[in-house]
């Protein structure tokens, strides 16, 4: 069985992700209740695009966000979390999407201007025929110039069929997942210190005309008559503690949450999704800051530098950190926040 067959059989496993959820096992019997999907009427709210692109499904699981020429969608989940289990499934747009970002990501730049916290899924748009790129990337206490940005190819088109994405955020650790694929483990460290997110954060998805740099560096733009360009997403999960970031986060609720977080499935990494992790990696994550060497001359102290790796990834160029783009950028209208980095793919 070679590597794509193992990715996509771990991926046929989530098939059922309602009773997958709820299978999850909690260890102690924790008041806290398990994963569950949430209504967008109950967990979320939208954050710019209108009636004319954002839709909802009758029954309220699934949201469909559209970019055209005039504007993209975006929504974001109601409360903030302090840790927590974050997924959806999703299709990404088909044809020609050079240019588009689509994200899913945690933060609570809205509430720490200066010292924000992020954690994100990030879809760089496609040129058909082409391998669909995207990057995972941490912020923490503000630390954007220290950005720990990865880039991967898929294994599959993320256009012709949902697949789900989830990001666990635990008090020890942060796993990055697709479908059963667990693509990325950080673990806390002293050496990370204050960079590891801490704040409560809030569940955010966007779409957005990313031109000036997602695709190849920029060299290929958002192309408007394919327009619209849609992003579907359904069955959401919000699984966390609920929380004020102003007021004290040390709550027994929020223990009591987190202990679950520690002893949940998806925390739990299993043989075989670790020989899938390591092959995931080996095969298609093209850059890597700890990598990179003239970024970092010394590698940051929490990169464990495997040889192998460090000459393929030294074989594919280095990155633009160079420009200033906007993470929620939409055409002839208000721009929600922006940070320091680029990232320049070859062809």
């Amino acid at each position: 069985m070679n590597d794509d067959q193992v990715f996509n059989t771990l991926s046929k496993t989530t098939i059922s992700i309602s009773l997958l959820l709820l299978l999850q096992a909690v260890s102690g019997g924790a008041a806290a209740s398990p994963p569950r999907i949430i209504s967008f009427q109950k967990g979320f709210t939208q954050l710019f695009g209108g009636d004319t692109n954002l839709f909802r499904s009758d029954d309220d699981n699934t949201v469909h966000l559209h970019l055209n020429q005039y504007t993209g969608a975006g929504f974001k989940s109601s409360n903030m979390y302090n840790h927590g289990l974050f997924s959806a499934r999703i299709k990404l747009p088909s044809e020609y999407t050079a240019g588009i970002v689509v994200a899913f990501y945690t933060s609570n730049g809205d509430v720490f201007e200066k010292t924000h916290d992020e954690l994100d899924f990030e879809f760089l748009g496609n040129i058909k025929g082409k391998p669909w790129r995207f990057q995972t990337n941490l912020y923490g206490n503000g630390s954007t110039h220290r950005g720990r940005e990865e880039r991967y190819t898929l294994w599959f088109d993320p256009s012709k069929a949902y697949h789900r994405y989830t990001i666990l955020w635990t008090s020890s650790k942060i796993i990055f997942y697709i479908d059963e694929v667990p693509i990325r483990e950080i673990l806390r460290s002293p050496e990370m210190g204050s960079d590891f997110p801490s704040k409560p954060m809030a569940l955010y998805a966007t779409i957005w005309d990313a031109s000036s740099w997602a695709t190849n560096g920029g060299k290929h733009k958002v192309n408007y008559k394919y327009a619209p360009f849609v992003t579907e997403m359904t069955d959401l999960v919000l699984h966390g503690c609920i929380s004020n970031p102003i007021q004290d986060l040390s709550t027994n609720t929020c223990m009591e949450i987190d202990q679950q977080l520690e002893t949940i499935r998806y925390n739990n990494i299993t043989r075989k999704q670790k020989s899938a992790m390591k092959r995931f990696r080996e095969k298609y994550m093209y850059y890597s800051y700890c990598y990179d060497t003239l970024r970092y001359p010394i590698p940051p102290p929490e990169c464990v530098i495997d040889p192998l790796l460090r000459q393929r990834l030294k074989e594919n160029g280095r990155p633009d950190f160079g420009r200033r783009h906007h993470r929620h950028s939409r055409k002839g209208s208000q721009v929600l926040s922006s940070k320091m980095y680029d990232i320049e793919d070859e062809d």
